[in-house]
């Protein structure tokens, strides 16, 4: 056991709990560690345990749609109380949740969160920042990786969608120039700071860090300033670890799953606040990251890795939104419709009318 990665790890778990004869099951954030297709056929797994009442506690809100009949909302001050709502049908109770009011309490909570399909922009409104080269990296003759040339723009997101161990941190990295790829000299010539995927905890103060004090506010981080990095929980760290990459002045900023740990307030806030830093910051983001919602929300273009994990992986060059999210699912083999009310991602149901519809025409993200 003490041998597996994160993914793998949850993977048993999951198992372990499910083959046990029980009346009920109860799952906490299942989805965690794992890539978007490990996350679907784990929530397909889940919807066909028939006879079973099933719990389960979720900050994927893609999976949390896929796999629920009926949900509670949890909402509250964090660290101080929470009330838990009536029970509402899956779809209503995700919308109201977005929309920040639950119409049976008459309780508003937080602002509303709206999804937008957006056109391409026009490339004569984009301002190119850097060009990166087609790369390769191989590891022990074990695992190569290759990916196509792009450009980076300013005030622009690129989304980086993909498998579990497919070069996805390996890609972030030779960009950061924390990783050298072979054969070839990368000279950006511009500002990089990187946020790693595992962050190191340690015994140094949050203080110690020199967070800019906007993003402190921003991210309510002042309780946590006179604590060790060592003594935090896996969110508070993260969103320590956002801040102070996010702290530093640069062109570029590289963010990998920074979703990991944060509940459902947490990524939403991040997502509304990277889209207006980008701006702000006139900068170029790269964010990798397993949450679907989250990187509909933020992404301008898309860029999509494949492969056989743990083997070889292969990257695109950036794509705009559409064709991104069209030539990542197709291999996913998932179709998503959008929600009339909310404009949020939503999967359709296998095999099910709209899915069969969508696929016949070659439009997996959506109409």
């Amino acid at each position: 056991i003490k041998d597996l990665s994160g993914g793998e790890l949850q993977r048993v778990a999951i198992a372990a709990c499910l083959t046990k004869n029980a009346n009920v099951y109860i799952l906490d954030e299942p989805s965690s560690y794992l890539d978007v297709k490990e996350r679907l056929r784990v929530a397909k797994i889940i919807r066909e345990i028939d006879n079973k009442f099933i719990f389960v506690v979720e900050h994927d809100l893609v999976v949390l749609d896929y796999l629920s009949d009926q949900i509670h909302i949890l909402y509250g001050k964090s660290g101080a109380y929470g009330v838990v709502s009536s029970i509402k049908s899956i779809r209503v109770g995700i919308n109201e949740y977005l929309n920040g009011f639950l119409r049976s309490e008459n309780v508003r909570f937080r602002g509303e969160i709206r999804f937008e399909v957006r056109p391409p922009r026009e490339k004569a409104k984009r301002k190119a920042l850097i060009s990166y080269p087609a790369m390769e990296k191989t590891f022990n003759q074990t695992f190569r990786l290759a990916t196509d040339r792009g450009k980076l723009y300013k005030s622009e997101i690129l989304g980086i969608l993909g498998p579990n161990a497919t070069g996805k941190t390996t890609f972030v990295k030779m960009l950061a120039g924390v990783t050298k790829p072979d054969e070839t000299e990368i000279d950006l010539d511009v500002l990089v700071s990187y946020k790693p995927q595992y962050i190191k905890s340690s015994e140094n103060y949050v203080f110690s860090l020199k967070l800019k004090q906007s993003l402190v506010q921003e991210f309510e981080l002042k309780e946590l300033m006179e604590q060790q990095l060592d003594e935090l929980s896996g969110g508070e760290l993260q969103k320590v670890a956002i801040v102070d990459c996010l702290s530093k002045e640069a062109d570029i900023y590289l963010l990998d799953e920074p979703s990991a740990y944060l509940d459902i307030e947490g990524r939403l806030h991040l997502a509304k606040f990277i889209k207006r830093f980008a701006y702000d910051q006139n900068a170029s983001i790269l964010v990798v990251d397993h949450d679907i919602l989250l990187m509909d929300y933020l992404s301008d273009e898309l860029m999509i890795f494949g492969g056989d994990p743990g083997k070889s992986g292969n990257a695109s060059e950036p794509l705009d939104l559409r064709s991104g999210m069209n030539k990542f699912l197709k291999k996913m083999d998932i179709t998503f419709r959008r929600d009339p009310e909310t404009g949020r991602p939503r999967v359709n149901k296998t095999d099910s009318v709209k899915d069969r519809e969508q696929k016949g025409i070659g439009e997996y993200y959506y109409v």
